[in-house]
């Protein structure tokens, strides 16, 4: 399992809300609280795309 680096994810923000993201490190999601949205993170690469994140709401 791979870690984003911390610099990485400070300037990372949901494309949705421009809000931060918090990491889910066991389920390799960045989660976007305001959006309701997980961003998945494949082979250690954020997918910031809308159509492509998990509705945790």
């Amino acid at each position: 399992m791979r870690d984003i680096d911390p610099k990485f994810l400070e300037m990372l923000v949901c494309p949705l809300t421009k809000t931060s993201l918090h990491y889910d490190r066991e389920k390799q999601e960045l989660i976007s609280k305001k959006s309701q949205l997980a961003y998945p993170i494949k082979d250690g690469i954020p997918v910031m795309l809308p159509e492509q994140a998990r509705d945790i709401s």
